[in-house]
C-alpha cells in the first residue's frame, strides 16, 4: 500500500504554516524566564517599599502606572520589530515630531482636535512604512534607516514650532493623559489594551508566527512564501503609529505640543524588551516578558527620584542597565543559531 504524505494532504501554504506553528509556538512561552523576571520585580518592589519613602503610597503607584505607559505603549510594538531581527531608534523624535505637528494643526492651522490627531497617527504610520520599506526593499540596515528618521524627525519638530512649545487648552483633551476611569490613568487603560491586541496579535496569528520566522531566519520565511518585504514594512509602521499615539497622550499631560518631549525614550523603550527577553538578533521575545521589563524599569527610575538619587546618577544607572541587558541578549548566541537552524529546516521541508 503507497504511503500517504504530508504533501499529499495537505497544501505547500498549509504544510508551511503548520511547521510554522510547530516551530514558533514556543516562542511565546518563555515561562521559566517570565518566573524569574518577576522574582527580580518583587525583589525590587520590596526593596523599594522599605527605603522610599510613599513609594507604596497610592498616588505614586497611579503616577508610576501613567508614566510607563507612554513607553510600554511603543515597547509592544518594539517587541515584533526585535523579534524579527531589526531596530527602530527613532521612536522618541518621532514623539517630539507627533507632539510638535498636533500644536500646529490644533492651534495654528485650528483644525479640529480629533482631526489633528488622526492625522498625526496617519502621518506617524506612514513615516513607518517608508523606514521598513527602505530596510526591505533596499536592504539598508534598519538601524542607519531609523538614525536618519532620528535627526530628520527632531529637526522638524524644532523647525514647526521655532522650539517653542504650542499651549494647547481643550479641557477634554487634557483629561486624556490627566484623566482616570475608575481611579486607573486613562493612559495606562490604553496601555492594557494595547498589551492584550499586541499579545494576541503575536501568539494567534499568522502575521505574528511570520514575524518570529523572519526573525529567526528572514531568507528561509522569503523561500517559504513569506513576504518578508510586507512584514518589515508593517512593523515600523507599527511602531510609528504607537509613537504617535504615546506624543498625543503627553502632549495631553502636558498642555502643549512640545518639541523637545521624547528625549532618550528609544532607548528607555529598547532595554525594557531587551530585559523582557527578547534577542537582539531576533527570533526570541514575548509581550509578557516586555511587560514585565517595562514595569520593572519603570519602577526603578520611580524609585531613584524618590531615594533622591541624582539626575546624572539616574543616567549613569539607566545607562548601566542598557548595557547589561544587551549583554544578557548578546549571551545567548547558540539560542539564535539553533532557532535558525530548526526554522530554516521547517520552511524548507
Amino acid at each position: 500500500m503507497t504511503g500517504t504524505t504530508v504533501s499529499d494532504r495537505y497544501s505547500s501554504g498549509e504544510v508551511a504554516e503548520r511547521r510554522l506553528r510547530q516551530v514558533t509556538g514556543a516562542a511565546g512561552r518563555l515561562g521559566m524566564e517570565h518566573l524569574g523576571l518577576l522574582g527580580v520585580l518583587a525583589v525590587v518592589f520590596v526593596l523599594l517599599s522599605l527605603t522610599a519613602p510613599n513609594f507604596l503610597s497610592a498616588g505614586n503607584l497611579l503616577d508610576v502606572a501613567r508614566q510607563i505607559s507612554f513607553t510600554g505603549l511603543i515597547a509592544f510594538g518594539m517587541t515584533l520589530v526585535i523579534i524579527a531581527g531589526e531596530i527602530d531608534i527613532s521612536v522618541g523624535s518621532a514623539i517630539a515630531f507627533g507632539s510638535a505637528l498636533f500644536g500646529m494643526l490644533a492651534v495654528d492651522q485650528e483644525w479640529p482636535l480629533w482631526l489633528a490627531a488622526i492625522a498625526v497617527c496617519a502621518l506617524g504610520a506612514l513615516i513607518g512604512v517608508g523606514a521598513g520599506l527602505l530596510r526591505a526593499l533596499l536592504n539598508v540596515p534598519s538601524f542607519i534607516v531609523t538614525l536618519a528618521l532620528f535627526s530628520a524627525l527632531s529637526g522638524l519638530a524644532l523647525l514647526m514650532t521655532d522650539s517653542i512649545p504650542i499651549p494647547i487648552t481643550d479641557a477634554g483633551f487634557a483629561a486624556l493623559g490627566t484623566g482616570s476611569v475608575l481611579g486607573v490613568p486613562i493612559p495606562a487603560l490604553i496601555m492594557a489594551v494595547v498589551f492584550v491586541a499586541f499579545w494576541l496579535l503575536a501568539n494567534r496569528t499568522t502575521f505574528g508566527r511570520s514575524v518570529y520566522a523572519v526573525g529567526g531566519n528572514a531568507e528561509a520565511a522569503h523561500l517559504s512564501g513569506i513576504p518578508v518585504a510586507r512584514v518589515r514594512a508593517v512593523l515600523f509602521g507599527t511602531t510609528g503609529l504607537l509613537a504617535a499615539v504615546s506624543s498625543l497622550l503627553q502632549t495631553s499631560q502636558l498642555g502643549s505640543g512640545n518639541p523637545t518631549i521624547g528625549i532618550g525614550v528609544e532607548f528607555a523603550v529598547i532595554t525594557a524588551v531587551i530585559v523582557g527577553g527578547a534577542s537582539l538578533y531576533g527570533g526570541r521575545g514575548s509581550m509578557v516578558g516586555t511587560l514585565l521589563g517595562v514595569v520593572l524599569i519603570g519602577i526603578l527610575n520611580n524609585g531613584m527620584v524618590l531615594l533622591g538619587v541624582n539626575s546624572y546618577a539616574q543616567n549613569v544607572a539607566n545607562g548601566a542597565i542598557v548595557l547589561l541587558a544587551v549583554l544578557v541578549s548578546v549571551a545567548r548566541p547558540s539560542t539564535r543559531r539553533t532557532r535558525r537552524r530548526v526554522i530554516a529546516r521547517a520552511l524548507e521541508s
